[in-house]
């Protein structure tokens, strides 16, 4: 097993009620549900100062889903594991050793026959030197048996939209996994080589144990990318292995300077049937140089992504872990039939890590996001579908969005935001069973005059929040245009929002929402929402312009602007076609060293 040695010193960072009233339950049982630790189990874990993780077949994924979070500063923890005898701490003879002397009896057979007394003496020397030279074999042998690694034959299973007829590891193309040897060119081949197979069962590309260098490298149709558990992909630092693309034309710019975007670590563009997916492998950005390089204005374009998938149907992102991207995460742009689950994310929030949005819906149709846990230094999902005058031009809408069993820590933005790049329209988008922890909003959305477009039929229930800033957030006033020619006449539509079934403790400020003059947002409904304010929350709980709607059993009560008249707030009961996709069981077997 392993000892978690937990220490309050950081608490306050992320877990201040927790510091304050001095429960530390919440915080071992949100441990345990990350972990996934059996029922049978939990007892076991009730001592806070020292607890077990048991050696249960998810023991990879409960040991790693925690070390992230300490290594993401979430959490101050020491992962020590139980020291256990080396078995093979004693040299031994081997049998390639034992082969050899078992070769060499041929040699000293002659010598059996001789029987003057100076071919024995001869025969005794030459004894003696063969025994000199085996004893040194042997030891050899046993200085170099620690470094020898030996091949893996494993068998892997994993669930996917589609299965592969052909299976190819980044090694068979000169991959190197020692974490300074760069793979860009490898993966580049390696998928060049693979893309034959497009219309051939499609193909997978395995990653084995190691860590891989590398610049960006682009994806291809009918293709996965798969990363064994213990294989991490470590994005370059040097910007000559970034390319320069042009803007996206729904933003008509860069979003950090004008002009053009360094290219993702994983990019794809105009692909069907595309999957990234792994045993919660580890895909790290490094980004602090990026991020020092935006702080101090040094950046010509704009930092890359970890993953864009632009004009593309049928995308899976999967069972991967994401840390320290340069910017946004994971951003498919402009695609249909996308479904994101079992995603973590996570990145630095003390100090923050600017603009690392978690996961950012673009102009996207039909998109399942799932079982997510996610730390962001920005919001944790962003739904967006264009800037400006740009996005108006555009018109590409995101609709038809579910976001279901998200966890959010983001202590400077929102856990669910809509916009602010909104110009394309965004309709129909329905979240549940979402919690919030530590997070400055829990529902945001963002728009401005010049933005136009659309924020429509807006479903969100059963959600959690954990301390606060604002639980509700609607801004008619958010700014940030792209340049100087958007339309002051455009105004943003935003109607039928509806929040239902929701519990809140910690808050600072119920709701904060704000229209725009002449431009009211309107058709809210709040229903059966319960916000216990925090100890110094402001006197006004609710502060309302330019809103329109109803409430009902929503406590404490809201403003004048959202009168109590309704019986309940909808949800829809039909479900959309990205949730009836079916996942298949796909296996392979993987050698590797």
């Amino acid at each position: 097993y392993f000892n978690v040695k937990v220490s309050s010193s950081n608490y306050g960072d992320v877990f201040p009620s927790l510091k304050n009233n001095g429960k530390l339950d919440a915080l071992l049982g949100q441990l345990l549900e990350i972990a996934q630790v059996p029922d049978e189990h939990v007892n076991e874990f009730k001592s806070i100062e020292k607890f077990k993780i048991f050696n249960t077949n998810n023991l990879w994924v409960n040991l790693k889903a925690i070390k992230r979070l300490v290594e993401a500063d979430a959490l101050n923890m020491e992962i020590i594991p139980n020291p256990k005898k080396n078995l093979n701490n004693s040299c031994k003879l081997s049998l390639h050793t034992l082969a050899f002397s078992v070769f060499s009896l041929p040699f000293l057979l002659p010598f059996l026959t001789c029987y003057l007394h100076s071919c024995i003496q001869v025969m005794r020397i030459f004894i003696v030197v063969m025994l000199v030279g085996l004893l040194s074999l042997s030891e050899v042998e046993c200085r170099k048996k620690g470094k020898k690694r030996n091949a893996v034959d494993e068998y892997i299973e994993f669930s996917a939209m589609s299965c592969r007829a052909h299976v190819a590891s980044l090694t068979d193309f000169g991959g190197v996994g020692d974490g300074v040897t760069s793979n860009t060119n490898a993966f580049k081949s390696a998928i060049d080589n693979l893309s034959q197979f497009s219309n051939d069962g499609g193909s997978q590309l395995f990653v084995p144990p190691g860590k891989w260098l590398t610049g960006s490298f682009n994806l291809t149709s009918h293709f996965t990318l798969f990363l064994h558990k213990d294989a991490v992909l470590l994005a370059s630092e040097d910007e000559s292995e970034w390319p320069v693309i042009a803007p996206l034309p729904s933003y008509g710019r860069g979003r950090d300077a004008a002009g053009g975007r360094y290219i993702s670590l994983i990019f794809g563009t105009n692909l069907t049937d595309v999957i990234v997916t792994g045993d919660n492998a580890t895909i790290d950005g490094q980004g602090a140089v990026w991020w020092q390089k935006f702080k101090k204005g040094k950046l010509k374009y704009t930092r890359p992504y970890l993953i864009e998938i632009m004009y593309s149907d049928q995308v899976q992102i999967s069972n991967v872990t994401f840390l320290n991207s340069p910017s946004w995460n994971v951003h498919p742009v402009y695609s249909s039939n996308v479904i994101i689950k079992g995603v973590t994310i996570l990145a630095p929030i003390v100090p923050i890590s600017p603009n690392t949005d978690g996961i950012n819906p673009d102009s996207c149709t039909n998109v399942l996001i799932e079982d997510c846990y996610i730390v962001s230094g920005d919001d944790c999902v962003a739904v967006k579908s264009g800037w400006d005058e740009y996005g108006i031009s555009f018109g590409m809408p995101t609709k038809h969005l579910v976001i279901r069993r998200l966890t959010c820590i983001s202590p400077d933005s929102a856990v669910i935001a809509l916009g602010s790049e909104m110009s394309g329209g965004i309709q129909d988008v329905r979240a549940e069973d979402i919690l919030a922890i530590n997070s400055e909003s829990g529902i945001r959305i963002k728009t401005a005059v010049g933005r136009g477009g659309f924020v429509k039929d807006i479903y969100v229930r059963r959600m959690t929040m954990k301390t606060m800033k604002w639980a509700f957030w609607m801004t008619g006033n958010y700014g940030s245009h792209a340049d100087k020619n958007y339309d002051p006449n455009a105004l943003p539509i935003i109607d039928g929002i509806s929040y239902t079934d929701m519990v809140a403790d910690n808050v600072t400020m119920a709701a904060r929402l704000e229209g725009i003059d002449g431009d009211p947002f309107t058709g809210i409904c709040i229903s059966n929402v319960t916000i216990e304010m925090a100890p110094k929350a402001k006197k006004v709980p609710w502060t309302c312009t330019d809103v329109s709607g109803v409430t009902i059993g929503v406590s404490p009560k809201p403003c004048d602007a959202l009168p109590e008249q309704v019986a309940s707030c909808p949800f829809p009961s039909d479900s959309l076609p990205i949730e009836s996709v079916e996942q298949k069981l796909c296996s392979f077997r993987a050698s590797y060293k």
